[in-house]
């Protein structure tokens, strides 16, 4: 396949920004009038912390509004507070809140079995919606658990064996 050059008068649509009259966001975009070159609104005023706010290391301050309804707390928050002293261009900054929203998963549970509440584990991860919408996904996850929990069977059972 060779590469032709295209003409760009045929390509419909083509430089439609190249005219600042004809660019719906221009006036927005052409600070050279303005003094400040940057912010020149107020402020709004900061909401009040209540709780412990994580914040990310790459700004000095933080947003007007910040989610307070779930701080931090137990393991998952030891680990949500080790990820916040990496950079959010760094893997390990979003791992550790991957895994910590995984053992978080695994506290609502303990948590829910300590006050007494066994938790509907497949209503909670769908398993109706899965049921009716993507049967062939729910047979492997599973053939997949099932296949799971029969090594780990095995497993214990050559253990116990050896004993």
């Amino acid at each position: 396949m060779r590469n032709r050059p295209i003409d760009p008068s045929t390509v419909p649509g083509w430089g439609v920004d190249a005219d600042p009259q004809n660019d719906p966001t221009y006036p927005m975009r052409d600070i050279t009038r303005d003094d400040s070159r940057g912010m020149n609104w107020t402020r709004p005023p900061q909401q009040r912390a209540r709780v412990e706010v994580l914040t990310s290391i790459e700004y000095n301050a933080r947003p007007a509004v910040v989610g307070t309804s779930t701080p931090p707390r137990g393991v998952s928050g030891v680990i949500r507070r080790q990820a916040f002293r990496y950079s959010e261009s760094q893997w390990a900054h979003w791992l550790m809140l991957m895994a910590a929203d995984r053992v978080n998963v695994v506290e609502g549970v303990v948590d829910d079995l300590a006050r007494g509440r066994v938790p509907n584990v497949p209503a909670e991860m769908g398993a109706r919606a899965e049921l009716a919408h993507n049967r062939s996904g729910l047979a492997g996850k599973l053939a997949l658990t099932g296949a799971a929990i029969g090594l780990g069977i095995l497993v214990a059972r050559l253990a116990r064996a050896e004993r």
